[in-house]
C-alpha cells in the first residue's frame, strides 16, 4: 500500500520560515503539495514533476520552492515571508499519470494523498 506522510507543519510568526517533508514508499512521476484551511477549498500550492518544470500557485511564488531528494522519495516544500493567509493544513499527493498542466493542481486526479500537516501562522 502506497503512503505519503508528511512532516515539518507547525506555529511561525508572520515572515517566519518552515520546512514541509514529504516521504512515500516509492518514486512518483508528479508529486503535489495542496492546502485546505478551514471551510475553503482545497488548493494547489506547488507540483514537481519528475524531469519537468515546478509549477507554484500565485499566493506563494517567490516564497515557497519545491525540491526533491530521489533518493529517500522524499519531496519538500520550503516556505518562507510567511503570511497569516499561509495557515492551513498542508497535504501532499502523488501520481504516476501524465497530468496536462492544468490538471496538475486537480486534487481529486492523485491517486496517493497524505494526511497533513497543520501550519499556522499568526501575526
Amino acid at each position: 500500500q502506497v503512503q505519503l506522510v508528511e512532516s515539518g507543519g507547525g506555529s511561525v510568526q508572520t515572515g517566519g520560515s518552515l520546512k514541509l517533508s514529504c516521504t512515500a514508499t516509492r518514486d512518483f512521476y508528479i508529486m503535489t503539495w495542496f492546502r485546505q484551511a478551514p471551510g475553503k477549498e482545497r488548493q494547489g500550492v506547488a507540483v514537481l514533476v519528475t524531469g519537468g518544470p515546478t509549477v507554484y500557485a500565485g499566493s506563494v511564488r517567490g516564497r515557497f520552492t519545491i525540491s526533491k531528494d530521489a533518493a529517500m522519495n522524499t519531496v519538500h516544500l520550503q516556505m518562507t515571508n510567511l503570511k497569516p493567509e499561509d495557515t492551513a493544513m498542508y497535504y501532499c499527493a502523488a501520481t504516476d499519470a501524465r497530468l496536462l498542466p492544468s490538471q496538475r493542481f486537480d486534487s481529486w486526479r492523485y491517486e496517493a494523498q497524505g494526511q497533513g500537516t497543520q501550519v499556522t501562522v499568526s501575526t
